[in-house]
């Protein structure tokens, strides 16, 4: 089931499979007994996928095909509303909420677009992390190390886990922080968090609406530019590639190669010579404001500020039922003060102006999705090292989330080789040039691999 999306739209209108089959594929996989699916996913559509494969292979047969995602399996993330359902982003403590009125916004495009939505993936509780665990529903096994019980990294969890394994052809997510990025790199796919406004979040529970945003994770650049196009209700034209000689790419050398692992470090190095011997231009560039994030976000930032405000009646109600790391990562913004609010809507303004100035000579910045490559569960037991390990892993992607920004994580390991991202990040409405850039990136690393 690991096909790129346009393999099996030529599929489809070839008659060589259908619909119902690609259903009936995903569904067995999430169905396996000796698979992640029941970690996987949290609600399963295994009559509604049928049926809406069933419909989109009617409407075919009557040359009807509504988008290049026509009858092709996708999960979606527990995070967005269905109607008749509960939304209960990975937690218990929505399990007496009442079902949701209306489909959010990007469910109703997707199912318009003649998706066939496979189900609801497990995540981090109410977003509220990088790693992936969850108490409640389990957490899904990176596949690279089933073995070693890896983390599939967060929050879109079982996103990243039905796509490698089968259970969807690409999934969609939610990145406040790093949230499709992450489980992309740490599980050897691609993921696309766009500038935050070109997908419509209503009828999607938020962390923090200041930094959240909606994208996919899927197995190349084009598929996720693919499902782009649907969530933000565009055009379907791919971006043409540019030629690789002359793309300017800045290497960021202010914290972002900071703690990188012996793996990460050599696999992002072997990427960069891999570029520049294709003709690509890399240039390293001091930003001093990253080295500021942390100082600026010091009593919790805008995540801590904005769950707060959302979940504080639901806390109040039934905080006992919350994974006590996630609760006291929200808990951090009671104490932050409508002056201190104010402060970090100024200094983000600012900071944004001042990295945007130093973007301005390039193409896209490039680095390390994440610095380790996935750590095993057993090692993040204790308190201490969960939290450090999720800053760690946070650290990157969430530079672009406070910047308003877009970026692919792109895979630049080798086939075997434990999964390592390459970042491409653009400034905010650049989404079509870092996809274009990311499908020349993309191409090269394949070439060279």
């Amino acid at each position: 089931m690991n096909h790129r999306l346009h393999d099996l739209g030529q599929r489809l209108r070839s008659g060589e499979t259908s619909a119902e089959a690609l259903a009936d594929e995903a569904l067995a996989a999430a169905g396996a007994p000796d698979g992640e699916g029941g970690r996987v996913f949290i609600s399963l559509y295994t009559d509604k996928a049928r049926a809406m494969a069933r419909a989109s292979d009617m409407l075919r047969k009557a040359g009807i095909v509504r988008s290049p995602l026509e009858g092709i399996p996708i999960s979606i993330k527990d995070l967005f509303d269905v109607a008749g359902e509960t939304t209960r982003a990975g937690s218990v403590a929505l399990d007496d909420a009442p079902a949701a009125a209306r489909d959010a916004t990007v469910v109703s495009r997707l199912v318009a677009a003649g998706a066939v939505l496979i189900g609801r993936t497990n995540m981090t509780e109410f977003a509220f992390s990088g790693l992936g665990l969850n108490p409640h529903y389990g957490t899904p096994l990176n596949p690279y190390d089933r073995a070693g019980r890896r983390i599939p990294g967060g929050s879109s969890s079982g996103a990243a886990v039905s796509v490698t394994d089968g259970m969807a052809a690409a999934a969609v997510g939610t990145d406040t922080g790093g949230s499709v990025r992450i489980p992309a790199a740490l599980c050897g796919l691609v993921g696309f968090k766009p500038t935050a406004a070109r997908v419509p979040q209503d009828g999607t529970l938020p962390l923090s609406h200041s930094l959240d945003s909606i994208g996919p994770i899927a197995c190349s650049v084009a598929c996720c530019a693919l499902l782009d196009s649907v969530l933000a209700d565009t055009p379907f034209d791919m971006p043409e590639a540019p030629p690789l000689p002359g793309l300017r790419l800045a290497v960021p050398t202010t914290l972002v190669l900071d703690g990188m692992d012996k793996t990460v470090a050599a696999t992002f190095r072997s990427a960069l010579d891999r570029l520049s011997q294709a003709g690509v231009r890399i240039t390293e560039l001091a930003v001093p404001e990253f080295a500021a994030l942390a100082a600026i976000n010091a009593k919790g930032g805008f995540a801590a500020a904005e769950a707060w405000h959302w979940h504080r009646a639901l806390i109040e109600k039934a905080g006992s039922r919350y994974d006590p790391r996630v609760l006291m990562r929200i808990c951090r913004g009671a104490d932050i003060t409508a002056a201190d609010y104010l402060d970090l809507l100024a200094a983000r303004a600012a900071w944004i102006a001042a990295v945007e100035r130093r973007m301005e000579p390039f193409d896209a910045l490039v680095m390390p999705t994440v610095p380790v490559v996935a750590p095993r569960i057993a090692d993040l037991e204790d308190d201490a090292a969960f939290g450090a390990t999720n800053l760690l892993i946070l650290r990157n992607p969430t530079l672009i989330n406070f910047l308003d920004g877009c970026a692919l994580s792109i895979p630049c390991h080798a086939a075997g080789e434990a999964p390592v991202g390459l970042m491409l990040a653009g400034k905010r409405g650049s989404d079509r040039r870092i996809i274009a850039s990311g499908l020349a990136v993309e191409a090269a690393l394949a070439a060279a691999a």
